[in-house]
């Protein structure tokens, strides 16, 4: 089997010219343009490593500073208010009134606390709930002993009482 001579006719060597030289200038701008894309994605690339970098030394800046101020304001926390709640005050029919007074009286007995820092109040809540207890509350000729049933000890010295009557 032959093959037939192409490379004579110049119809034919004029096509695979074409071809060659087509592909040869189709190759050099797939390389120009794959160039340029790889340029262009390695700036931006570049870009973003230094941002991460950039970001990321903020973010320990940040983190370093966030606890070191967290550390001085645990260190000065204190005792904002006192919040004062009587659980049993149904029991006894008592007006809105009245609970207010106990409430007030009590608060004022332990109002000392009150801008001291939270580890102070910590270590003395059993002397709060000693002063509490140990005082007996006239309210409508009535005299009423107060127990503390819970504590909770913040910026708000939250203290929950229940009411009995006094012997």
């Amino acid at each position: 089997m032959r093959i037939p001579p192409y490379y004579r006719k110049p119809t034919w060597q004029q096509f695979f010219a074409g071809m060659v030289i087509g592909g040869i200038i189709s190759w050099i701008i797939f390389l120009f343009i794959f160039g340029e894309w790889q340029e262009k994605y390695s700036k931006e690339i570049q870009t973003q490593k230094d941002q991460i970098t950039d970001l990321i030394n903020e973010k320990t800046i940040w983190q370093e500073e966030f606890k070191k101020i967290n550390k001085e304001s645990k260190a000065k926390l204190t005792v904002q208010s006192i919040y004062i709640k009587i659980k049993n005050k149904d029991k006894y029919h008592l007006d809105q009134l009245s609970v207010i007074e106990m409430e007030d009286k009590v608060r004022e007995d332990i109002r000392m606390m009150i801008a001291k820092d939270i580890d102070t109040v910590y270590n003395s809540r059993e002397l709060i709930k000693k002063i509490i207890e140990n005082k007996t509350v006239k309210v409508n000729d009535k005299r009423y002993n107060l127990k503390v049933r819970e504590m909770i000890i913040y910026t708000t010295l939250s203290i929950e009482l229940e009411i009995t009557i006094a012997d």
